[in-house]
């Protein structure tokens, strides 16, 4: 049930109240491979001085002060702009924020003793969650990382000059925060003067994401993390529009063990955190063929006992979870190793004290065959080593920005961790570059300038694949508007621009917050909700006609001609009126109309298109998503 109180009178700078819910969370190589190579500096990286003086809000579990990635040697005096402080707490006061971490605060409010037990009641980080995506969005450059010899290199933030300002908000082993917590924090964010916020933890709520507008209308970016549920249709969260919500891709480094079973035959799979018991000898290999997602209390412990078990994902959704209960079954029994089939091999979980590696179904099989085909199966794991370069396939999303494998602070060293959490701070790390370089541009000129110069396909010009099963081509649901590019972003062209009380007019109109007008605004007449101004188009139930406007401002070269290329979905027509729009001096904004029909009479699902505007210089470009429909069903209708 929603909970709304209207008390505007009583308390004046109240807009409205809702149920504070509970949340969830959601490098050395992966900057490199967006093309920001700090040794030979693309524009993007000089015109913005690394990020320099742009305030940073990472709102996450904390932080760990004494990592390297927090180094302020060389930094200028704190922006005068700045008026946040640092709070004192367990184990960090106020000695350990410095010219990198300018301020940091906790908010403890509403949760139990137990809630936050084992943690600091400070902003110091228990989990390690926060320092890490920190570090990776802003972190100073740190030389010779590695985390136990794989990527070893050069780890530094996105924007490696740019100021952190640290919000607490997430506490304890489980991660327990609250929306209440997170707006309060956002609130005092706003006050502090951040420039950007990154938010790497989700909510499946629509209704309380006013806090976050109120900070777009103050000119604050806000990053968010797309959640880590999928690859279930409607997994996402946070899905304001005026965020950036950001999903997870691979890069092009991976981190392969060599398996070489008993017939001398060698498969590749990826070895799990905490797999540094690899050996480079045989061992015995089991598989239970009446458990073969070894459940918990189904494996023999005679039988397993100082073996390698293959076990495969099964039918459960989650196979983070599933294979949890792997380790757990196997560790149980006595067992040296798991090695885990699932559709998808790029997790990185720990695995407790036994040796972990996971491969695809197709590799599991294989096993399975050489298990069934031998009376006493063995199998040999050499440790991981580390492949950089054209061999890997990249990118391979959920996703917008690089999420997986990325290696980061964790604390006092250094680590892998994958999702969407690790993907947000890349956008927020690029934000703060493109910030530097034009301080004038709003957040939704940043977001379509990110939007619109995005790749919909890989380093070798095929399309972008998405995890699922079985993978299948992704789709504007899966990436957005593609994967990032931030040496584009810096000059994208045109952009699609909105003014924040659009926004307002937006979250009015969807009728998120009861229908009772909370703002002045909210009493305006409503224009039609396909047209707020958004680098994208979605129409959810196209019955015959509809007509959709966009706005484009030039930020280019001013003398600029573009021309329309229209890709339809499938099943529809698409017309752009004009096709061709001019700017001059005096010409800086066209307004133009796309007008889509259905030729086909069908019940359908999503299909996908674009619209894309050329000058000979640059490419911008807007994902399509329109759903046919002949009438409206409990089953099919989109909301």
């Amino acid at each position: 049930m929603y909970i709304y109180s209207w008390i505007f009178v009583e308390f004046p700078g109240v807009v409205h109240v809702v149920q504070s819910r509970q949340g969830k969370l959601h490098t050395t190589r992966s900057w490199d491979f967006l093309g920001l190579d700090y040794y030979r500096q693309t524009e993007i990286l000089t015109n913005s001085k690394l990020g320099s003086d742009v305030i940073i809000g990472v709102v996450d579990s904390g932080i760990w002060p004494e990592s390297k990635s927090f180094n302020d040697d060389g930094y200028g005096p704190i922006p005068l702009r700045w008026k946040g402080t640092c709070e004192h707490g367990d184990e960090f006061n106020a000695s350990h924020c410095n010219r990198k971490i300018i301020g940091a605060r906790w908010y403890a409010n509403g949760l139990t003793e137990e809630d936050t037990k084992g943690d600091y009641l400070s902003p110091r980080d228990v989990n390690g969650h926060g320092t890490h995506t920190a570090s990776t969005a802003a972190g100073s450059l740190v030389q010779n990382v590695s985390f136990g010899g794989l990527g070893i290199g050069a780890a530094r933030g996105g924007a490696p000059r740019a100021r952190l300002a640290i919000y607490k908000v997430l506490w304890g082993e489980k991660t327990l925060t609250s929306s209440a917590t997170v707006l309060a924090a956002v609130d005092d964010a706003i006050h502090d003067g951040v420039d950007v916020l990154s938010l790497s933890l989700g909510f499946d709520f629509f209704d309380f994401s006013i806090g976050y507008l109120h900070a777009v209308a103050k000119g604050i970016t806000v990053v968010f993390a797309g959640g880590n549920d999928g690859p279930r249709p409607q997994s996402i969260t946070n899905v304001a529009p005026w965020v950036i919500t950001v999903a997870a891709s691979t890069i092009d480094r991976s981190f392969p063990a060599t398996i070489t079973l008993g017939n001398n035959r060698s498969l590749v799979g990826q070895p799990q955190i905490g797999s540094l018991r690899l050996g480079n000898e045989f061992r015995g290999l089991y598989t239970d063929p009446d458990s073969p997602s070894c459940a918990l209390g189904t494996l023999n412990a005679t039988m397993v006992k100082g073996k390698v078990v293959l076990c495969f994902m099964g039918n459960n959704p989650s196979p983070d979870l599933q294979f949890q209960r792997a380790v757990l079954s196997v560790q149980r029994a006595g067992g040296f190793g798991l090695i885990f089939s699932q559709y998808t091999t790029n997790s990185r979980i720990p695995c407790g004290n036994i040796s972990c590696i996971l491969v695809d179904y197709e590799v599991g099989i294989k096993i399975l065959y050489y298990i069934g085909t031998t009376s006493s199966p063995i199998v040999k794991i050499s440790a991981a080593t580390t492949v950089v370069g054209a061999t890997v396939v990249s990118p391979r999303p959920d996703i917008a920005a690089p999420g997986v494998n990325i290696l980061a602070a964790w604390k006092s060293f250094y680590d892998f961790a994958s999702g969407t959490s690790m993907a947000t701070p890349h956008i927020a790390g690029i934000v703060a570059l493109i910030k530097a370089s034009h301080p004038t541009w709003s957040p939704s000129a940043i977001k379509s300038a990110i939007v619109t110069t995005a790749s919909v396909t890989d380093e070798y010009g095929l399309p972008i694949t998405a995890e699922g099963a079985p993978r299948k081509l992704a789709d504007p649901f899966d990436y957005g508007g593609g994967h990032v590019n931030p040496n584009k972003a810096l000059d994208p062209g045109l952009v699609y621009d909105i003014d924040a009380a659009d926004y307002f007019k937006f979250h009015c109109y969807t009728g998120f917050i009861g229908g009772t007008p909370t703002i002045e605004i909210c009493d305006s007449k409503q224009g039609s909700l396909l047209d707020l101004n958004l680098p994208s188009i979605s129409i959810p139930n196209l019955r015959t006609t509809a007509v959709v406007w966009r706005t484009v401002n030039n930020i280019g070269e001013a003398d600029a001609t573009y021309k329309a290329i229209i890709e339809p979905p499938p099943g529809v027509k698409m017309e752009v009126e004009p096709q061709v729009i001019i700017f001059n001096s005096t010409v800086t904004k066209h307004s133009f109309k796309v007008t889509f029909s259905t030729y086909l009479r069908v019940q359908g699902d999503y299909t996908f298109g674009s619209l894309t505007w050329v000058d000979g210089k640059h490419s911008v470009r807007i994902p399509i998503a329109v759903r046919t429909t002949i009438q409206e069903s409990y089953a099919d209708i989109s909301l």
